[in-house]
C-alpha cells in the first residue's frame, strides 16, 4: 500500500457498531477480493473488497474476518484469518501481514492462518444460530463473475445447511453511508490530490494535444502524491465526446475552440474523489460556451444547499429538474411549450440533462447509501448537472464532493478546484 496506516481505533469502532446490529448468537463473515486473472501468468491488480477493509483495514488478498459478539471464548468474538508468509512468497511477492501486523492495522487480537480456517469455523459455528452474509445489493451493482464472497456462501450453504442466515449488507448500507471524521479526513485528501492534477492540467492543455496525454498528466500527479491512481476509469472527453457520458477512449486530439469534460478523481487509501471540471482547449470560453458553462455552475450551487439533513433523494432531484428546465428556458434551448407537453416520467429537461444529479461517495465512488432514506449529517454526496449539446458540439459537465452539515450548507471538499470560469480561464493564460 502506497497510503499512510490509519488508526486502527477506526476499524474497532466500525466492528463494534456492526456487532450491535447483528442477532443473538450470530456471526458475520467477510472475505477479501480475489485477484482477477487477465490470460496467461497476468492478473489485474488488487484492489480490496471495501467491506472487509471497512471492518478491518486488512488490504491484502485471500483474508477473511469472522464477527462473532456472543463467541463463549472471548478470543473468538473477532478472528482474522490470514495468509501465512513463507520464504518464497516473501521472495517473490513480499511478506504479507504477521500477527503483529495485523493486529497494528486491525486491532484484532486473534489471528489465524487460512489453513486453519475451516477448523476453527466448525469450531464457532457450532455455538452459533445465525450467519450474516455479505452479499453486494448495490442499486447499481452488476456482477457477471462468481465472486470469492460468492464462493464462500455456497460453500457454507452446503456444510451448515441447518443454520439460518441474514444479511450483512442492509447494516454495512447505514454505517458506510456516515462517514466518521478519519474518513472524512482521507477523503479530503484525495481531493487535494485531485486538485493538484487538476491544476497541473490547466498549464499543460493547449491545442493539438491528445486526451491521453491529459490522462498521463494527471496520473503523474495522483502517482507522486501516494495515490494508487484513478478512482475510476478517467474520463477525458474533448468536443463532442463529452456528450457521450461514459466517454473512456481518450484517444482523440484537442482542437482550437473545443471544450474538454474531464471527469477524474484520485483514490487515497481506497477512498475515493469524484471531480467534473470543463475547459477550454485554446484558454478561452467563447460567448456561447461560457453562457452554458455559467447556467451549469448556477444549477450546481442552487443544488448544493438542498443537501441538507432530511431531504430525500427523489424529492431533491426534482428541485434540481426544477432549476435546470429554468436554465435550460433562459438559454433557449427549450420553450415553454416543451415545458406544458412534457412526459412527466421523462421532463423536457431531460433531453439536455440525462443522468442523476448526486450520489453517495466514499470507499466506493458510487458509494453505500439506501436512497429511500432521509439525507443525514455527514453523508457525503457528489453534486454534477450538466448540459450536453450535441448539435453546438460541446457538453459542460461540473461536481464537487459535499459533505452534508447538521446545519447550513454543506461542506465542499472541493473548494480549493478551481471551477469559476474567469479563474480557469486566468489560469490556463498565467
Amino acid at each position: 500500500m502506497k497510503y499512510d496506516l490509519i488508526d486502527k481505533k477506526f476499524f474497532i469502532k466500525n466492528r463494534k457498531n456492526f456487532a450491535e446490529k447483528m442477532k443473538p448468537k450470530s456471526l458475520a463473515v467477510f472475505n477479501s477480493n480475489d485477484i482477477y486473472p487477465i490470460s496467461a501468468d497476468s492478473t489485474m491488480p488488487f484492489q480490496q473488497s471495501r467491506d472487509i477493509f471497512y471492518l478491518s483495514g486488512v488490504d491484502q488478498e485471500a483474508s477473511i474476518l469472522v464477527i462473532f459478539p456472543d463467541a463463549p471464548l472471548e478470543k473468538h468474538r473477532e478472528i482474522l484469518f490470514l495468509t501465512e508468509t513463507d520464504e518464497h512468497i516473501a521472495v517473490w511477492e513480499g511478506e504479507k501481514l504477521t500477527k503483529e501486523k495485523a493486529f497494528e492495522t486491525s486491532g484484532i487480537k486473534t489471528v489465524y492462518w487460512l489453513k486453519d480456517f475451516e477448523k476453527v469455523f466448525f469450531e464457532v459455528m457450532t455455538q452459533c444460530e445465525t450467519v450474516y452474509f455479505n452479499t453486494n445489493e448495490h442499486y447499481r451493482a452488476n456482477i457477471q463473475t462468481q465472486t470469492r464472497e460468492a464462493r464462500f456462501i455456497e460453500w457454507c450453504k452446503k456444510q451448515y445447511p441447518a443454520h439460518q442466515s441474514a444479511k450483512s449488507n442492509p447494516i454495512l448500507q447505514r454505517l458506510r453511508s456516515v462517514k466518521d471524521p478519519i474518513e472524512l479526513d482521507l477523503m479530503q485528501k484525495a481531493c487535494d490530490i485531485t486538485e493538484k492534477a487538476f491544476r497541473r492540467t490547466l498549464s499543460f492543455v493547449k491545442p493539438g494535444v491528445w486526451e491521453y496525454n491529459i490522462e498521463a498528466e494527471m496520473m503523474h500527479e495522483f502517482l507522486n502524491n501516494r495515490s494508487r491512481g484513478f478512482a475510476y476509469t478517467p474520463i477525458i472527453a474533448s468536443g463532442n465526446n463529452a456528450n457521450v457520458l461514459h466517454y473512456i477512449e481518450n484517444n482523440q486530439q484537442c482542437k482550437a475552440g473545443d471544450l474538454i469534460l474531464l471527469d477524474t478523481g484520485a483514490e487515497y487509501a481506497n477512498y475515493s474523489s469524484d471531480m467534473s471540471r470543463t475547459i477550454p482547449v485554446s484558454g478561452k470560453f467563447s460567448k456561447r460556451q461560457k453562457e452554458v458553462y455559467n447556467a451549469v455552475n448556477r444549477v450546481k450551487n442552487d443544488a448544493t444547499k438542498l443537501l441538507v439533513p432530511g431531504t430525500l433523494w427523489a424529492e431533491y432531484h426534482q428541485e434540481v429538474g426544477k432549476l435546470m428546465t429554468s436554465e435550460l428556458l433562459g438559454l433557449g434551448l427549450i420553450d415553454k411549450t416543451d415545458v406544458k407537453n412534457e412526459d412527466p416520467d421523462w421532463p423536457a429537461y431531460k433531453k439536455y440533462f440525462m443522468h442523476g444529479t448526486s450520489h453517495h461517495i466514499g470507499l466506493d465512488t458510487h458509494d453505500y447509501g439506501i436512497l429511500t432514506e432521509p439525507m443525514q449529517e455527514n453523508q457525503v454526496f457528489t453534486v454534477e448537472p450538466g448540459i450536453y449539446i450535441p448539435a453546438e458540439g460541446f457538453g459542460i459537465r461540473l461536481e464537487d464532493d459535499l459533505v452534508i452539515q447538521k446545519k447550513g450548507e454543506p461542506f465542499n471538499l472541493m473548494r480549493n478546484i478551481p471551477i469559476e470560469a474567469e479563474e480557469i480561464e486566468d489560469l490556463m493564460n498565467s
